[in-house]
């Protein structure tokens, strides 16, 4: 128990750090006429990086066909932005996380997948979240914003319907990619790795037909999902109860998968990143706000996730771990 409490809380760890580190000033340009002036919200890029840099500008109404024709670009500027050398610490600890995961793998996912099996309402519960990282979900969410959009003349909501196909199809082709790299085994076809066997550069065909032996890393649910949450709390940040109610969605989501057998825990550190890195990337403020200064800002309190992991790290000692058959990080929290 008290391993797999400390994962959930790196998990827990990585959602605001990943929020915080795409915590950006906002980019002047034109508001978007038709909408109420509000508060900046967090995007992609910080101060240091110039607009120019930037290849589409996100913030205006979009055209019909925007959520295919800016994936180029899309894909662009996020290689763009995260092959910065003061992003390396991030993907240090994202890649430190995945690999102390991986150490426990197979420990942390059998008692889920015990529970799954033996409790009919636990099945029933994670077969529910586990639908929200369906795409069908996602689409749908879309498909209401924008009927919503037309019907009441609302462009902001139009411009979510938009932003939410286009980052479930930025972040999942990403995600597809790197699936098709790794070539990891899920949970329930593990055959000759108690973590799931890795297959980098898999035959092709075979992942075709054998798709569960090769697919289970990065998890693209959580990465769906999380970009989903990120667009919707970011185009409506007066709505404040988004983000805690998304964050515990994704948790079950989470939860769920792993329960199902198919995917571990080490396959979310870098769906987590890539779902809020895109969220944030696809959706910056549009009203082009540049009146909040970084002093007012930090002076803006935290979301009570934030506030309860910071207490939670602040208490914290993390060290090295040394077990017969494998290593990783240890997390003790003071009370």
């Amino acid at each position: 128990m008290p391993r797999r409490f400390s994962f959930v809380l790196l998990l827990l760890a990585l959602v605001v750090f990943a929020q915080r580190a795409d915590a950006q000033a906002p980019i002047s340009g034109m508001a978007d006429s038709g909408l109420t002036p509000r508060p900046s919200v967090r995007s992609s890029f910080d101060s240091t990086f110039s607009a120019s840099s930037l290849s589409t500008d996100r913030r205006t109404e979009p055209a019909i066909f925007d959520f295919i024709t800016n994936l180029p670009m899309d894909w662009r500027d996020w290689a763009v932005e995260n092959i910065q050398l003061r992003y390396w610490p991030q993907i240090a600890i994202i890649t430190a996380s995945t690999a102390a995961m991986i150490v426990y793998d197979n420990q942390l996912w059998k008692p889920f997948e015990k529970e799954y099996n033996r409790n009919t309402t636990f099945h029933t519960t994670s077969d529910l979240f586990v639908d929200i990282g369906d795409g069908r979900f996602q689409f749908g969410l879309s498909a209401a914003y924008l009927a919503y959009g037309f019907i009441a003349g609302d462009k902001r909501a139009v411009r979510c319907a938009s932003q939410i196909c286009e980052v479930i199809l930025a972040s999942g082709g990403v995600v597809q990619l790197l699936k098709h790299l790794t070539g990891r085994e899920s949970p329930v076809d593990i055959t000759t790795n108690p973590t799931g066997r890795w297959d980098f550069f898999p035959n092709q065909l075979d992942y075709l037909y054998h798709t569960s032996h090769y697919d289970a890393f990065p998890s693209g649910h959580l990465t769906t999902a999380l970009a989903t949450l990120t667009v919707i709390a970011n185009n409506y940040p007066e709505q404040a109860w988004i983000r805690p109610v998304g964050y515990a969605a994704c948790a079950g989501l989470a939860v769920g998968l792993v329960a199902q057998s198919v995917h571990w825990w080490s396959d979310y550190p870098l769906a987590i990143a890539l779902g809020i890195g895109f969220g944030n990337l696809l959706s910056p403020n549009p009203d082009g706000d540049v009146s909040v200064t970084e002093s007012q800002k930090n002076k803006k309190s935290m979301g009570s996730l934030e506030k309860t992991v910071d207490r939670l790290i602040a208490q914290s000692t993390f060290t090295p771990i040394y077990e017969p058959g494998g290593a990783g990080i240890g997390m003790s929290v003071r009370f």
